[in-house]
């Protein structure tokens, strides 16, 4: 292994934990960098221990993070070699990976065209279906017109679910349950999708009422290698947002474990794909699984795989892009779980952006914390409402919950409110600890009311 330093310089297109992330990975290998913020990022952390840094613009998205002539000009100026865009803002972003590379600058993640293919999901999937990774049936691309949507409704049959084309995170998504409802939930996901994502295409697929949602993470090198690090469990969620990660996920036998590997490397092959990405499948009642989408970045719960394999997935990102071949992963060991700590309520998600008066973080065996906030820092409320990410491990699922919920217990924030009660509620619940959750999961669990049982359980 060529252990000389993958570039001299690196400029990191994003902010919060993420950009901290990368320029951690950065520094262990020799790389200088270069963070870029907002003026309501002035004093982040990633602002002060990147190697330099450069204001892009004001605190909106567009005119500052998604400012792709300042990010290029930042890079120009600070004669970075390559740009990291972490997850969100650009990093999908097919038109900006074709800018860096008009500007002389390597984009680190997959090609233009790669994320181009990956990120139209009706096209990924009608490459799936050629390929032969199981998809999910539905419409073999963008529907054309009204009166082909409601044939292949009919053909498919209810439920059904809308989703756009060039879409994500939930948006330009509805679900139908009957032919009465489809007409409305068509213009709705199309008006949805062009003010999100500025298309109307949008794709029709079979909905199932309570799948598990399962990816597996993936590298891939020049050289054509190809390697799984297994899979992660994201079916707890809330209207479609990921709250809590974990692998191995309750659900798979190791058979179904190495066909969706399989799965994933043919899909990644299939559109030429180079660096880390994650192959999306939903697993359903009979354990047959369904190709749904391929994310072409890191994803947040990447730290899941991380530890399981202790393996740093954006260091070979970088390496990749650097043109080095990919290490081969090695063996799993043990379990791995993530809660999102979100500055929001606990129960209503509603956001809480403020200063964080206290900022306790925990430690201990088997306790990672991934954030870029400290105690006197803001939450701005321009942006994801990220405050931190929580990872404990074990050597068994029950050792991993056991550590989370006493790290849950340890963590504290004061000044705003965060969504450490639910996940505490969540490590303690019965059906969760079982393993037998689904993406309905987190809507019938609220349905309990878990917060009048935390009020009974601090009164005790």
């Amino acid at each position: 292994m060529d252990n000389s330093p993958p570039f001299k310089k690196v400029l990191v297109a994003n902010r919060g934990e993420i950009a901290l992330r990368v320029i951690r990975a950065c520094r262990e290998q020799g790389i200088r960098t270069v963070a870029i913020y907002s003026t309501a990022d002035r004093e982040s952390l990633h602002v002060k221990l990147a190697d330099e840094a450069v204001c892009v613009g004001p605190p909106e998205t567009n005119l500052s993070y998604r400012n792709i002539p300042n990010i290029i000009s930042a890079a120009e100026i600070t004669q970075a070699e390559a740009i990291h865009p972490g997850y969100g803002f650009l990093s999908e972003n097919a038109h900006f990976a074709e800018i860096c590379q008009s500007a002389g600058v390597i984009f680190i993640g997959p090609s233009p065209e790669s994320i181009s293919l990956m990120g139209d999901k009706a096209r990924a999937k009608a490459l799936m279906r050629e390929t032969g990774v199981p998809v999910v049936p539905g419409s073999l691309g963008a529907i054309s017109s009204e009166d082909e949507a409601i044939s292949l409704s009919r053909e498919i049959g209810y439920p059904l679910i809308i989703k756009a084309s060039a879409g994500g995170g939930g948006r330009g998504m509805r679900i139908v349950h009957q032919e009465s409802e489809f007409e409305n939930a068509l213009h709705a996901a199309q008006t949805e999708a062009f003010q999100a994502f500025g298309s109307k295409e949008v794709y029709i697929e079979k909905y199932f009422q309570n799948p598990r949602h399962v990816e597996i993470q993936i590298l891939a090198d020049a050289e054509g290698h190809v390697y799984s690090l297994g899979e992660r469990d994201c079916s707890i969620q809330r209207r479609h947002q990921k709250l809590v990660e974990e692998s191995p996920s309750p659900v798979l036998s190791p058979k179904l474990r190495q066909e969706m590997s399989s799965a994933a490397i043919k899909a990644a092959k299939a559109a030429g794909y180079i660096n880390a990405g994650t192959v999306e499948f939903l697993v359903d009642d009979h354990r047959n699984f369904f190709f749904i989408e391929m994310n072409t970045r890191i994803q947040v719960e990447h730290p899941v795989t991380e530890m399981l394999f202790q393996y740093d997935l954006v260091k070979a990102q970088i390496r990749i892009a650097a043109g080095f071949s990919v290490d081969p992963p090695g063996k799993s060991f043990g379990h791995a779980i993530e809660c999102r700590i979100n500055a929001e309520d606990p129960w209503t998600f509603a956001p809480s952006p403020g200063t964080l008066d206290r900022f306790l973080i925990p430690g201990g065996p088997g306790i990672r914390v991934d954030t870029a906030f400290y105690e006197g820092a803001t939450i701005p409320p321009h942006y994801d409402s990220l405050i931190a990410k929580l990872i404990a491990t074990g050597r068994t699922r029950q050792e991993a919950l056991d550590r989370m919920a006493r790290a849950l217990l340890e963590f504290e924030i004061d000044g705003i409110r965060t969504t450490i009660p639910f996940h505490l509620a969540l490590m303690t619940d019965e059906q969760f600890r079982k393993g037998t959750y689904s993406t309905g999961f987190v809507e019938q669990f609220l349905l309990r009311r878990p917060w009048e049982k935390r009020r009974k359980s601090d009164m005790a």
